[in-house]
């Protein structure tokens, strides 16, 4: 299944540029972000009559905002992202979604108006440990997804060039394919990756490892794609074409897909969408 995501309107609830898309023509939506709704729950199962959905890391967004982060060392914080997958989950489970996705954990703890800009410099958490922490905190969230029937998806990170050099090292978790290997490697079955292709373009023009290479060798954990472009330096979610670097080597028979592109209107959203559908049922 293809989906568009909601991820790029900040201003707005999900709930409403659900609505916007369905206008356009999209009736299948990954819901990511937003503001916060009261309402979102009866909202959503609602619209879920006519649109399919997905949900998507920091959805539902809470009244007061979090960074959301299952490998913190941070033990309330930990908690905390425990809890919002646990919400998460169940939400899932209201409007009949078969994944929930979220991205992979950090070695520090950024402000919330930091994320996908440029963090500040503070002390990174020992990998291993911050390593430890997710697995331990995937480990338990494995049970409960199984207990419902959820799979759990993990969207590998990206690190551009200013981060890695303002920390001089890696402050992420899962940005590059050996590490990403090797931790799902430890994962149940119910655990998959949500291939994010433009955050491992970014990550392989930081780190040097062959995006090509890197991509075809976590095949046998891809369970879903996020797509978009980008210009290897910025993860600023452009829009998709025929030539798009990713297309001869991603599996086109998963049951999901997300264009992920922001800063254009939903109609220019729904051509991307019939694009992409075009190209995955060749």
């Amino acid at each position: 299944m293809l989906y568009v995501s909601t991820g790029g309107i900040k201003n707005k609830t999900a709930v409403e540029t659900a609505i916007d898309f369905f206008e356009a023509g999209i009736s299948d939506i990954e819901l990511s972000g937003g503001k916060y709704s009261p309402t979102y729950r009866e909202d959503l199962i609602k619209l879920s009559e006519n649109i399919s959905f997905q949900i998507h890391n920091y959805f539902p967004p809470p009244e007061k905002p979090f960074v959301f982060n299952l490998a913190s060392d941070d033990k309330a914080l930990r908690k905390r992202s425990i809890e919002h997958v646990i919400s998460s989950i169940n939400l899932a489970l209201d409007l009949d979604c078969n994944f929930y996705s979220f991205h992979a954990g950090f070695r520090i703890n950024p402000k919330v108006d930091e994320l996908g800009n440029n963090i500040k410099k503070t002390t990174l958490c020992d990998r291993k440990i911050s390593i430890d922490n997710f697995g331990e905190s995937m480990l338990f969230l494995s049970e409960v997804a199984r207990k419902k029937g959820v799979d759990l998806l993990i969207e590998n990170n990206v690190l551009n060039k200013r981060n890695f050099e303002a920390f001089g090292e890696d402050p992420l978790l899962l940005t590059e394919p050996d590490e990403i290997e090797k931790f799902l490697k430890m994962m149940p079955n119910n655990i998959g990756l949500l291939m994010d292709v433009a955050h491992l373009k970014v990550s392989a023009n930081t780190l040097g490892f062959d995006k090509f290479h890197g991509l075809e060798r976590l095949k046998k954990f891809i369970k879903g794609y996020h797509l978009s472009d980008n210009d290897s330096e910025r993860d600023s979610n452009e829009i998709i074409s025929e030539n798009s670097w990713f297309w001869p080597i991603i599996d086109k028979d998963k049951d999901y897909y997300s264009i992920e592109i922001y800063n254009i209107e939903p109609s220019e959203l729904k051509e991307q969408y019939n694009l992409v559908r075009k190209i995955l049922t060749k």
